[in-house]
């Protein structure tokens, strides 16, 4: 199981939501690449970033942060939020991101994500952001008549290497993740699936780590460790131990 820990870009800025409003934006910290070397300092593996400009405004906004989080850290970083195209995806690899992860365009063009999964094998990833169960895309600006089921099992056979699944009414609120519905996803596909959206405590870590959550490849955590309600320490501590003992 990876924790991944979240840095959200808007406006150059880590932030996080509540449930994907962008008007209801917390600033946590003006340096996105401090807070990145921050994780990496407490132990973080792996790193989830997004574009929240770039995913309303279907290309990259905050491309200067990024490429400044990614001189600041070792660590694989994965990057969702406005890659709309084959350019994009290739530009931001080439630049040095371990993964881009294809949201909209999942749904508006899956041809593309197969032709990328095809091109970039391992690193092209599918985010499947959910509402009431139904598919949103635009930056969670418009919601689809897809459900998560639907919209996974069309890449089943491409190569996608991970969804990341976002359960839009659970984010930001720290009310605990949805781990039935993920389970749910992660039981209809072959693909590994990616927990995010809600995780609140360490309560929510001690139940990924439970026999029925072996079959996903990680969580996502953003507020819970930026407001302290997570201790870094002992989150990572119980995710050692529990790979030690598998």
């Amino acid at each position: 199981m990876i924790l991944f820990p979240a840095i959200d870009l808007k406006d150059g800025a880590c932030v996080r939501l509540k449930l994907g409003d962008m008007e209801q934006a917390t600033v946590f910290n003006t340096d996105p690449a401090a807070q990145a070397r921050e994780f990496e300092t407490q132990g973080f593996e792996y790193l989830h970033v997004v574009d929240l400009n770039g995913a309303f405004a279907g290309q990259p906004v905050n491309g200067a942060a990024v490429e400044a989080i990614l001189e600041a850290v070792e660590m694989p970083v994965q990057l969702g939020g406005g890659i709309r195209d084959r350019a994009g995806v290739e530009a931001w690899l080439d630049k040095g991101i371990a993964r881009v992860i294809l949201g909209t365009i999942a749904v508006r063009d899956p041809d593309l994500v197969r032709e990328a999964c095809r091109a970039y094998s391992g690193q092209v990833a599918v985010g499947i952001d959910a509402r009431g169960g139904k598919v949103a895309v635009e930056g969670w600006a418009e919601t689809s008549e897809l459900t998560t089921i639907e919209l996974a099992r069309r890449f089943e056979d491409a190569g996608v290497a991970a969804i990341v699944f976002t359960d839009i009414d659970r984010d930001g609120v720290l009310k605990g993740l949805n781990v039935e519905s993920t389970l749910a996803l992660a039981r209809a596909v072959q693909i590994p699936v990616i927990a995010s959206g809600g995780l609140a405590s360490i309560d929510d870590v001690k139940r990924l780590l439970e026999p029925d959550c072996a079959i996903l490849e990680g969580a996502i955590s953003g507020r819970a460790l930026y407001d302290g309600r997570l201790d870094p320490k002992e989150a990572l501590k119980l995710i050692r131990e529990a790979r030690e003992t598998a």
